[in-house]
């Protein structure tokens, strides 16, 4: 009975052994791939698109809302317990640059087939989409809220701070896409450009899963969202995301580096092809 006792530990010990080893080689064989730079094949499996994509299945158009009453009156709001405040609904101001946003859109051949609007569920950009939905005769089915991944970027410290002062975030931007704005006591998440990355990949990645072939309109409360997004989606230096800056109300069309450069209607910045057939974009 005892030897038989011993077998069976010997058993269960050795069993033990190959898993450990089955792991550990498993995770030999993970890291030698990162080493590799077989980034791909480990982005595939996650079933998050790669950046920048050699191609995309749907046809997107990005957003920026028109401004809130909060950005009407020159201050910083980002904390998401606000997102349906009523200072974060669209101003005067911003109503009229929907109007701006709407004919953008009819230019760029938006929502002429197949058309669903993806907005934050921040007052300003839900109302946004509401507006653009029923001058495209959308239905509100089509209409789907997002409630994480195009919550404004957190800026922590800056919350309530003047909106000239965002440049100070800029300049650290460009030092760092892992830079964090300073925290803050009233819990105003305060986001990297790496941070803000994660969240729209993951949105693009269920937006390429779930549509194919459909135009898509990305409706964001601010511009931080859209410009890493771009620049992530043309292979561009996180770090000067800036240069892409959204105005309040613009629209842009996603097109690829290897396709044509991305001419915003208003002509906000303007892009060079480099020898690499990426797109370099400036002021």
């Amino acid at each position: 009975m005892q030897e038989a006792l011993v077998r069976e530990e010997s058993l269960v010990s050795s069993s033990s052994e190959v898993r450990r080893s089955q792991l550990l080689r498993a995770l030999l064989l993970g890291a030698g791939a990162c080493a590799a730079g077989e980034w791909e094949e480990s982005a595939a499996a996650t079933g998050l698109i790669l950046l920048p994509p050699a191609k995309l299945t749907n046809e997107y158009f990005l957003v920026r809302a028109g401004e809130s009453e909060v950005e009407t009156q020159g201050f910083i709001m980002t904390n998401p317990v606000a997102k349906t405040s009523m200072d974060s609904g669209l101003s005067k101001l911003g109503r009229q640059q929907v109007l701006s946003t709407i004919q953008q859109l009819q230019d760029l051949g938006a929502c002429t087939a197949n058309c669903w609007i993806w907005p934050s569920i921040t007052q300003r950009a839900y109302q946004t989409a509401e507006l653009v939905a029923s001058a495209f005769t959308v239905g509100r089915s089509r209409i789907v809220p997002e409630y994480s991944f195009l919550d404004a970027r957190g800026l922590g410290s800056y919350e309530g701070r003047s909106l000239a002062q965002i440049q100070e975030v800029y300049e650290s931007d460009r030092e760092s896409a892992f830079y964090r704005p300073p925290a803050f006591v009233d819990g105003t998440p305060n986001e990297s450009v790496n941070d803000v990355l994660v969240r729209v990949r993951q949105l693009m990645s269920i937006l390429e899963t779930q549509y194919q072939g459909d135009q898509v309109v990305i409706v964001s409360p601010d511009s931080d969202n859209l410009s890493v997004l771009q620049a992530a989606l043309l292979g561009l230096d996180l770090r000067q995301h800036s240069s892409l800056a959204f105005r309040p109300g613009e629209v842009r069309k996603v097109v690829l580096s290897g396709e044509a450069p991305p001419r915003p209607t208003s002509g906000f910045f303007k892009c060079k092809q480099l020898r690499n057939r990426q797109w370099d974009c400036t002021v």
